[in-house]
């Protein structure tokens, strides 16, 4: 494994667990954004790996947002885009992956912090946990995807609403909005999330894989192309080792030992 300060990766149960461990707040910023796209790529290069779980190290924050002080230095448009674009490079290499990425927001998820936490395919907060898109109130907008993510998730008004006024909203509101998938008490976030990881990676890593560019690319064109792309989806299945293994396992009413080819 690659050395690295302020991120860790761990694999259990074909599950991978990356931490960012930035303390006070876990900031984003070009050092720390570097080490979680280098944990990623370890993350999705290992074949035992089928899931994948991001959180936040300590107890109260998942990720505070981008590092003010790395922001402040800025003196023109062109190093603003330089640091925009390698957090979207980041975002984007978490959104496009073939294994699922699931955020363990543990506690505040803030600008950047939740800008990455829609990224993922998967969200459960601590309900008590602090989300939002600040960036109006220091005179910027969000630059790492909320303007794009944020409206996708929740409708254009709401997200407008959370952007333009800056408010923050607990882990239980985001839930009830759909921007997390569930809302936990705080100590049942990570045992929560790993466990949904577990649950899915004892499927097959072809239907998976199938899953998500179905779904993600899908909801990218019209109803009709998503439709033809289903169907692609759908027969490259067929005839595949897990496919016969899942219909036989049903059959003979026993667990399917998929072997993901």
């Amino acid at each position: 494994m690659a050395e690295r300060q302020f991120v860790k990766i761990s694999v259990e149960d074909r599950v991978a667990l990356i931490t960012l461990d930035y303390p006070p707040a876990n900031v984003l910023n070009s050092t720390t954004v570097a080490e979680l796209a280098d944990a990623f790529q370890e993350a999705l290069a290992d074949e035992q790996v089928k899931a994948i779980v991001l959180t936040g190290g300590g107890e109260f924050i998942f990720i505070a947002g981008a590092d003010i002080n790395e922001i402040v230095r800025l003196e023109s448009p062109g190093q603003a885009r330089e640091i925009v674009q390698g957090a979207h490079t980041l975002l984007g290499q978490i959104e496009s992956s073939p294994k699922p990425v699931i955020a363990a927001i543990n506690g505040h998820c803030l600008g950047g912090g939740l800008e990455l936490a829609m990224a993922c395919h998967l969200r459960i907060a601590n309900n008590r946990a602090q989300l939002g898109q600040p960036e109006i109130g220091l005179g910027i907008i969000p630059g790492f995807g909320g303007t794009q993510r944020l409206p996708r998730l929740v409708g254009k008004g709401k997200a407008l609403e959370l952007i333009l006024t800056g408010d923050r909203i607990s882990g239980a509101e985001a839930a009830n909005l759909g921007l997390v998938n569930k809302a936990v008490p705080a100590g049942d976030v990570l045992r929560t999330a790993l466990g949904l990881a577990k649950k899915i990676a004892g499927h097959g890593a072809l239907a998976i894989r199938a899953t998500i560019e179905s779904v993600s690319r899908g909801l990218e064109m019209s109803l009709e192309q998503g439709l033809a792309l289903e169907t692609e989806s759908f027969a490259s299945l067929v005839g595949t080792h897990d496919m016969r293994e899942g219909l036989s396992a049903f059959l003979e009413k026993r667990q399917p030992k998929f072997a993901d080819q």
